[in-house]
């Protein structure tokens, strides 16, 4: 009865999201307030049906209703109730049930917190959303119902992927789609001013804080996969450039863009058509990246789904919105006012420099993850990695960073490129000073690892400048130091928090990569490995039996110099229902630095092979993205987005306030 109540919810979802989609539009064009307002109760009506269709299969998979062949293809009932929740998102049905109901959530924030818009903006806005709503509706309903009844129901499940099987697949998932779904109120808001002819600087503040919000689970979404492959797939790597990872860098990267765009068209009422076209393009790689996860073009350990229907159905929905919004941008931008002139030597214009790298790094990663897919359609074989995008993407982001120092110390409309860089003068000394202290103090590696880390110390300098200037740290008294930080803008400290965790993310990269210490052999007992100072014995193996798998675990007494600091228990698990096997790797942290242990196979003889890591500073690759995403979340404090843009006139009708 629970999946039939659950099924029988996301139909009636979709018919409130067809009523939202039809009859706002219709107010819209007669001014008929009642008929706009049909889109906030909808809005509402559809996320509390599509989030009962949610629960309904939470509990499905909770009681273990094996009936159900969505339970059965992915649970187990000695599985962790943990892993029986994060299963719900841990197959391609469920995953998609996921993504509209978090479509629905966005959608219904919107409708509960916009009373600021326009009724008319936000009219359109609601039923551009639920135009994206109807698709993913049908798609489920008509190819991926997660609610389908088994008529012989089995006794047992066949278990989750035992890769799923991890708490960092808990956090992952959903906060990946809060960023790539999220971002469809950007392009909602987006295709409504276009549909509405008017764009301006309150439009700019209305749709920067829900870019924000996206960017910002976005960002830690992706840190969370990157950590998650880390630790789970057991060869140590965090970044592979996998397509389902440029997936979700793409829309990242292209949303970092949107961000700053819509920054200076909210200051200086200033690149209008390109902030639209940059919410459409973000939004659409987010569909782009469901389709190559939902399609069955790529295999990847991310990937779901392989029934070609499937990955036709979202490329007909991929064609219909981006090539319709496209069409829509080229048929009314040029309607569109410009706004204010700047000189290129300003905020403005370093900001414009920021959209153009941002932009190319964008087609580029693009171009990689789609070329060898257009030439796998021809019968040719081609791989694109890492060298590609170290020789292409690498140096754009270097010379971004190179500018981000920059651009918060000009000043808007014409700035003093001179005084600036006199300004960070303490900040480029600081660089070079690292440059030279590394270059001194390490050996091996590549040459230019010195020199990116002193970019990296320059952008943590850069943003430290920045805070210090507006302040008057060094020339002020303190008590009138202390009055002007408190006074300062939420935003300003955010822009300083997200500019420093990039320099320390570019700093976790290049000391991980460039002198990063491995050990791969085989071990038996009492042996000893030594490892960047470190020495491992191996006291031993055991087994255990684990709720739903058996596991053989490795104990390793770890030292330094004759002294116990740890014990290290990598091991391997072994899920008799679906026949396979995971790695989970021991971590040791040290400060910023880890060990890590993960083990291979076991001999005849009774040894196993064992890969040892030691990987300086790599827990700065994570802090960085958490400081940006802390930084993010300051910037959406601020009580200049927390107001919004002020409430238009009730006397001017076009422009009348939601109700």
């Amino acid at each position: 009865m629970i999946a039939e109540a659950g099924h029988y919810a996301l139909v009636l979802a979709l018919a409130l999201a067809l009523i939202q989609s039809i009859v706002p539009l219709i107010g819209a064009r007669l001014h008929d307030a009642a008929l706009m307002n049909v889109a906030r109760s909808t809005a509402l009506a559809q996320l509390l049906f599509v989030g009962a269709s949610f629960i309904a299969l939470v509990t499905l998979h909770v009681n273990s209703d094996f009936s159900v062949a969505n339970v059965y293809e992915n649970s187990h009932s000695m599985k962790p109730l943990i892993y029986k929740i994060t299963g719900v998102w841990g197959n391609h049905e469920g995953s998609m049930l996921l993504w509209v109901s978090i479509l629905a959530l966005f959608g219904g924030l919107v409708a509960a917190f916009g009373n600021n818009l326009p009724l008319s903006l936000r009219a359109h806005v609601l039923a551009v959303q639920a135009w994206i709503a109807s698709a993913f509706y049908l798609f489920i309903l008509m190819t991926s119902n997660p609610f389908l009844r088994i008529v012989n129901p089995p006794i047992e499940g066949r278990d989750l992927n035992p890769v799923l099987q991890d708490i960092g697949l808990a956090v992952h998932p959903p906060m990946l789609y809060l960023g790539y779904v999220g971002f469809s109120i950007s392009f909602s808001f987006a295709i409504a001013a276009l549909l509405e002819g008017r764009i301006d600087a309150a439009w700019a503040r209305w749709v920067r804080p829900w870019t924000l919000v996206a960017w910002i689970f976005l960002t830690l979404g992706i840190a969370m996969g990157s950590y998650w492959a880390y630790y789970e797939l057991g060869w140590g790597g965090w970044w592979f450039w996998d397509p389902v990872e440029n997936a979700s860098l793409m829309p990242w990267l292209a949303g970092t863009a949107l961000l700053h765009s819509a920054l200076v068209m909210e200051k200086r009422n200033a690149l209008k058509v390109w902030t639209i076209l940059l919410s459409i393009l973000t939004f659409s790689l987010s569909l782009l990246g469901t389709f190559l996860v939902r399609s069955g073009v790529i295999t990847s350990v991310h990937a779901f789904a392989t029934d070609p229907t499937r990955g036709v159905f979202i490329l007909l929905i991929l064609c219909l919105f981006i090539g319709g919004s496209l069409s829509l941008f080229a048929g009314r931008a040029t309607s569109l006012k410009q706004g204010g002139l700047f000189a290129p030597i300003s905020r403005e214009g370093a900001l414009v420099l920021n959209n153009l790298l941002l932009s190319v790094a964008c087609a580029v990663v693009l171009f990689g993850t789609l070329y060898p897919l257009a030439m796998e359609a021809l019968d040719l074989k081609i791989s694109v990695g890492a060298p590609f995008y170290n020789l292409t993407f690498a140096p754009l982001f270097a010379i971004l960073l190179l500018a981000v120092p920059f651009g918060p110390m000009m000043a808007w409309k014409r700035g003093d490129l001179l005084g600036v860089t006199q300004r960070l003068l303490a900040a480029g000394v600081t660089g070079l000073v690292a440059v030279a202290i590394v270059w001194g103090w390490v050996s091996g590696g590549s040459t230019l690892a010195p020199l990116a880390i002193g970019l990296g110390i320059f952008v943590i300098a850069g943003a430290i400048t920045d805070i210090v200037e507006r302040t008057g740290l060094v020339r002020l008294p303190f008590a009138t130091v202390l009055h002007r930080a408190r006074g300062l803008p939420r935003s300003a400290w955010g822009t300083a928090f997200a500019h420093a965790g990039l320099g320390v993310a570019l700093i976790g990269i290049v000391c991980e990569t460039t002198w990063n210490s491995e050990y791969i052999a085989t071990m038996k007992q009492n042996d000893v490995a030594h490892v960047a100072g470190y020495d491992l014995k191996l006291d031993g193996l055991f087994s255990r039996q684990g709720p739903n798998f058996r596991e053989m675990i490795a104990e390793f007494n770890v030292s330094r110099d004759g002294e116990a600091i740890s014990v290290m228990t990598p091991s391997k698990r072994s899920f008799t229902t679906r026949g396979s096997s995971t790695t989970e790797a021991a971590l040791l942290t040290r400060g910023a630095s880890q060990l890590y242990v993960s083990l291979g196979d076991t001999t005849a003889e009774g040894s196993i092979a064992v890969r040892i890591y030691h990987k300086p500073l790599v827990l700065m690759i994570w802090w960085g993205p958490v400081l940006m995403a802390f930084g993010g979340m300051l910037s959406l404090s601020d009580r200049r987005l927390r107001v919004g843009a002020p409430k238009p006139a009730r006397a001017k009708q076009r422009l009348q306030p939601a109700e």
